[in-house]
């Protein structure tokens, strides 16, 4: 890969003197940023901007290791087998109309990944802008000339952006309004074979880098990219396009038809640590603040000093903190004392900390800068908020002397600034040239703050592995060689003889016999009628629940075998009084492999859609984790009196349904819908597994 970062020379295939050409903006760029080692190559001409053009690329002389190519799809295979046979180890493929455009473009695109394999050439692209690296002035990209004259802000976020226009508008949007510096913006289009996979693990060990932000709308190998952010020690950024909610159609259970609704990826990247955004914007912004401050401060919440000229200001970041892992510091009386030295004698000190009447009286560069200093001396505060108005006001404030009291103390400041354009912007400037994040909006501010405290790094645990190949000697043949859904009846036996607790249950193949379990469970019972391929029973109103006397068991009993096929049974079980109802569930994902889920159960495990997912198999802290991210926690704690469900039981589950999936890769999908939790204790009281076909 590294030839495409820091090639020794380039071919262009494509060059041309038509201006109103991308052929012609890639080579100005080059020419600008590269400067070395270029080498145009077109058949129509002999000489482009001053350089030497070559008739083919088997002419361009040494040293030579890296192409882009810019010329019509139909003419890009043949373009690249030229550039394997001259020994170059990379090509750029800018151009599209490829597997975007339909199938003829899927036949190019299907041909450039049989070259791939047959010469061992390494393709970017195709369908995308190349890349961009400000540090060392490269703009390997059809992107306009005119980027230049902006001024190449140099920073130290890396993007990956599968939109190739998209990645041109991230660059032309930062760079002219000058709210962040750029590491390298690498835009990988149709992804024909370098992916964003190669690229994080690029990224990871390239010291341009402190965090990485992604723009993707499909993560192929998906297993492995999610393996590679869980042990990457960078803040990792992710927008991810397209999770829709289509894959559920065809899903059997409950367990798949919610991971088709985005909340499987969105599981699986909070497992590795990895902070989700949901818009362009959003991500670059919490890229700065995460590139700043890398490594998580403090433990959250995360005590947050606001220093503010506005009482609104301050009450409404209050507000904010209060929906997040932030909260107002309580400030020591040496800081108190501290700030109240430029403070009205009648002005009572708080946090947030209003400075105003302070400032009408010293200035602002005195009050702001004492108030800075104290907030980062004192231990009771783990961050810090600076609230700025440039333009006005008496509000000049240093940037570097607070920024140098912040970095000495080991705590975050970040600005929310507002102010008049050309002021704002120079302050902006400012305080970004001195490491200090600044946003435009409050709650962006306090967003990206609160990613600082709540980004997890992940340390991989090896998974807990509960079982061995023996414990399913029992099962083997209906694993092996069964086929579609098993019912509830079978599923549970074997879920039950690998230790994942069940409900108490026998079938009953006359009335008779439904009386006899009936009362040896004790009134009041639950009584089910199964059929082959029936998953949702309830919807076919083949659950009947709450039967309490031998009357409702014999008329229960006969309407059940009314309904059901010839081959139908009845299943009868010992009815739990449980305080909540949860779905634990497992999945093998097309793309990441095996997974596990937990949300609410029963009627709610759809129609609330509160599930969390994270990749199988899992170690215990894997599974304590998947437990704390589901929304409901205040159910899990034990709601109105409740007993709080035991976690590390339910964490035992899921390791035990993530090695069982992992184990066996006929299982397709498992659900325990739902599981009852009675005194804190769970037990599945319906379950279905489903075998590949």
């Amino acid at each position: 890969m590294e030839f495409f970062f820091k090639p020794k020379g380039i071919a262009l295939i494509g060059a041309t003197p038509n201006e109103t050409k991308g052929g012609n903006a890639i080579l100005k760029n080059l020419i600008i940023g590269f400067k070395k080692n270029i080498y145009p190559v077109n058949p129509r001409y002999d000489e482009i901007e001053g350089l030497k053009c070559y008739k083919s690329v088997s002419e361009v002389p040494d040293p030579v290791d890296m192409a882009i190519s810019f010329v019509p799809a139909g003419l890009v295979p043949q373009a690249v087998r030229e550039c394997a046979h001259r020994g170059i180890k990379g090509v750029m493929i800018e151009s599209g109309g490829f597997a975007e455009s339909g199938p003829d473009g899927q036949d190019l695109q299907k041909e450039l990944k049989d070259l791939v394999k047959e010469t061992g050439i390494r393709l970017w692209g195709p369908n995308c802008m190349g890349l961009v690296d400000p540090k060392r002035g490269y703009v390997f990209s059809f992107v306009s000339p005119l980027i230049w004259e902006t001024g190449m802000m140099k920073g130290d976020v890396s993007l990956v952006v599968q939109s190739g226009m998209l990645s041109g508008g991230f660059l032309i949007d930062t760079m002219t309004h000058g709210t962040m510096g750029v590491a390298k913006v690498c835009s990988i289009g149709n992804k024909v074979d370098v992916n964003e996979t190669e690229l994080l693990e690029y990224f990871i060990t390239d010291p341009d880098t402190k965090a990485i932000g992604m723009y993707l709308e499909s993560i192929p190998d998906g297993r492995k990219f999610i393996d590679l952010c869980r042990s990457c020690p960078k803040p990792i950024v992710i927008l991810k396009g397209g999770k829709s909610d289509q894959g559920a159609k065809a899903a059997l259970s409950h367990t798949a038809s919610l991971a088709g609704n985005g909340a499987l990826i969105s599981g699986l990247l909070a497992q590795a640590g990895v902070v989700e955004a949901n818009d362009f914007k959003q991500m670059m912004d919490l890229c700065r603040a995460l590139a700043a401050y890398p490594q998580p401060p403090a433990p959250i919440p995360g005590r947050v000093a606001v220093l503010t000229y506005s009482g609104g200001g301050g009450i409404v970041s209050a507000d904010f903190m209060d929906r997040m892992d932030l909260k107002l510091a309580d400030l020591s009386q040496e800081s108190k004392d501290q700030i109240q030295t430029v403070f009205p004698p009648w002005m009572p000190l708080g946090n947030p900390v209003d400075l105003w009447p302070a400032v009408e009286q010293h200035g602002g560069q005195k009050v702001y800068e004492t108030a800075a200093k104290a907030v980062c001396r004192d231990d009771n505060v783990d961050a810090i908020l600076l609230q700025t108005f440039a333009g006005g006001f008496a509000l000049t404030v240093d940037y570097k002397a607070m920024a140098e009291a912040a970095r000495e103390a080991g705590k975050p400041i970040i600005n929310w600034l507002l102010g008049s354009s050309e002021d704002a912007k120079k302050n902006h400037l400012q305080a970004q040239a001195e490491g200090v994040p600044v946003y435009r909006e409050l709650y962006r501010a306090l967003e990206c703050l609160n990613a600082v405290f709540a980004r997890k790094i992940r340390t991989p645990e090896e998974p807990a592995l509960l079982l061995d190949r023996s414990a399913y000697a029992d099962w083997e043949d209906i694993l092996e060689k069964q086929s579609g859904p098993l019912d509830e009846y079978r599923s549970k036996q074997i879920l039950g003889g690998l230790g994942l607790p069940t409900v108490e249950e026998a079938l009953a193949g006359t009335k008779e016999e439904a009386l006899e379990l009936a009362a040896r469970f004790g009134f009041p019972v639950v009584m089910k009628g199964l059929a082959p391929s029936m998953v949702h029973k309830t919807e076919q109103g083949l659950v009947r629940l709450g039967l309490s006397c031998e009357k409702d068991v014999e008329e229960n009993f006969r309407d059940l075998k009314n309904i059901l096929p010839a081959d139908g049974r009845v299943l009868i079980q010992r009815q739990i009084k449980g305080d909540m109802e949860l779905i634990l569930g497992y999945v093998r994902d097309p793309q990441f492999g095996p997974c596990v889920m937990c949300g609410l159960g029963g009627i709610l495990a759809e129609a609330l859609g509160q599930a969390v997912f994270a990749s199988a198999p899992l170690s215990e802290g894997d599974g304590l984790d998947l437990l704390d991210r589901l929304p409901a926690q205040k159910i899990l704690n034990g709601f109105r009196g409740a007993q709080p469900a035991d976690r590390a039981a339910l964490a035992e589950i899921l390791c035990r349904l993530g090695q069982l999936g992992a184990d066996n890769p006929r299982i397709k999908e498992i659900d325990l819908n739902p599981v009852i939790v009675a005194q804190g204790k769970p037990a599945a009281v319906d379950a279905s597994i489903i075998l590949k076909d």
